[in-house]
């Protein structure tokens, strides 16, 4: 999920806490937040299609390889996020958590570095080019920072303001480049720069650091949330990276643009975790919870998937004649991502019992696919449909771990 994170708020209100402050607030809580993160998803979303319009197929491909990679790098930033939320609702003190982050900050700038050649080298893409998408990733560690404290604050209605920001501060600068004629390179450091004015301010409504105990949480903390984040993250984005890699650069460009679709069917149902994380975290309510959410995401899946394949025909109208190819497949491609969202719903409540182990199955299934679409992704087909076969298949085995865990936690209370 786009910066919302759920986690146990002892006796805080809100979405992150348990029942204290009414139902109301929840609701309250839940609106503003959700609003918030969907201004962000949305604002994203409609940043691919005038760029990949703008920059044709072989330009938008290098682009959203790029922001592809970019969030990768981004996992650090969303664990640190669980960690600081989590230990703001217990008093921690601020000025320990930001020095946590600031320690998270650099190492996560010492990895993009490294990281910078070698990306530009398999990608083929300038390491100027990537070393603009890479820029960021620092950045997004001090702002997630300051959405955690928020979070854990349970100041809902700042916390909504910085998500909308964020979101805006990233694409509006970039689409302004392109709308220029700017190419990837100086759209990715426009959207950095937004990206780093929007961190000041969230530190600027946060407020400043204030005495407390020292936290709690320490790398192994967010190493253990990180895996979960990695491992969703993965799964939602490698088939991008590798059809850059095993593909033309034209059909590399078309999977690109098919791949909206499959965002667009991952991020819209976070809501759902938002809702129940508190239910998800609460041992009685778990297994209701579990079910609840199990067949909502199912519902919303199933109704993404039909109205994108009755929408479909009509895709090239949008985004030009030179996409029409791919626009058969949207279907597929929006069956990955909502089975992607049904699976991030088993794991966020497995990070909410304290069972990150479960995500070893979808380590498994990412691994799987890595290694098949390298064997036989010849085609935007064959890649779009050996990611959408392993979403199906890994998502199946996470939950039915999750379910066995959960029977057995029930039979101990008995």
């Amino acid at each position: 999920m786009r910066g919302v994170v759920g986690g146990k708020a002892g006796g805080r209100s809100g979405v992150v806490g348990g029942k204290a402050g009414g139902r109301s607030g929840v609701v309250g809580g839940v609106a503003v937040v959700t609003a918030g993160s969907m201004v962000a998803n949305i604002a994203s979303y409609l940043l691919h299609l005038p760029a990949s319009r703008w920059l044709g197929p072989l330009g938008y491909s290098e682009f959203a390889t790029l922001l592809a990679a970019q969030l990768v790098l981004a996992v650090p930033a969303l664990a640190l996020q669980t960690v600081i939320a989590r230990d703001t609702v217990r008093g921690r003190s601020r000025a320990e958590l930001r020095r946590l982050a600031a320690r998270c900050a650099a190492v996560v700038a010492v990895l993009a570095l490294l990281l910078v050649p070698i990306l530009a080298y398999v990608l083929d893409i300038a390491v100027l080019t990537t070393a603009a998408a890479l820029v960021t990733a620092p950045v997004l560690v001090f702002l997630s920072a300051e959405q955690g404290l928020l979070q854990g604050g349970s100041r809902f209605g700042a916390l909504s303001a910085v998500l909308a920001g964020s979101g805006l501060a990233k694409v509006a600068p970039a689409l302004i480049v392109l709308a220029f004629g700017g190419s990837a390179g100086p759209a990715l450091i426009a959207s950095a720069l937004g990206t780093l004015v929007m961190a000041i301010v969230a530190r600027a409504v946060t407020g400043s650091s204030t005495p407390g105990p020292a936290p709690t949480s320490s790398w192994t903390s967010v190493l253990a949330a990180s895996q979960v984040q990695l491992v969703i993250v993965g799964l939602s984005s490698v088939d991008l990276v590798l059809a850059r890699a095993v593909l033309t650069k034209e059909d590399a460009g078309l999977y690109a643009l098919g791949a909206v679709a499959t965002k667009a069917a991952f991020w819209l149902p976070q809501a759902v975790g938002v809702v129940f994380y508190p239910a998800l975290s609460d041992p009685v309510r778990s297994t209701a919870a579990v079910r609840t959410v199990l067949l909502v995401l199912v519902a919303i899946g199933t109704s993404l998937v039909v109205g994108v394949a009755a929408v479909s025909p009509f895709a090239s109208l949008v985004v030009g004649d030179a996409y029409a190819p791919v626009q058969g497949l949207l279907w597929v491609f929006a069956l990955q991502g909502a089975a992607l969202a049904v699976m991030q719903g088993a794991l966020l409540s497995s990070v909410a019992r304290d069972r990150t182990r479960l995500a070893a199955a979808a380590w498994v299934g990412l691994t799987v696919e890595v290694v098949v679409v390298l064997v036989v992704g010849s085609s935007v087909a064959r890649v779009v449909t050996v990611a959408a076969s392993c979403a199906v298949v890994t998502t199946a085995a996470v939950w039915l771990q999750l379910y066995a865990a959960e029977r057995s936690a029930q039979s101990a209370r008995l």
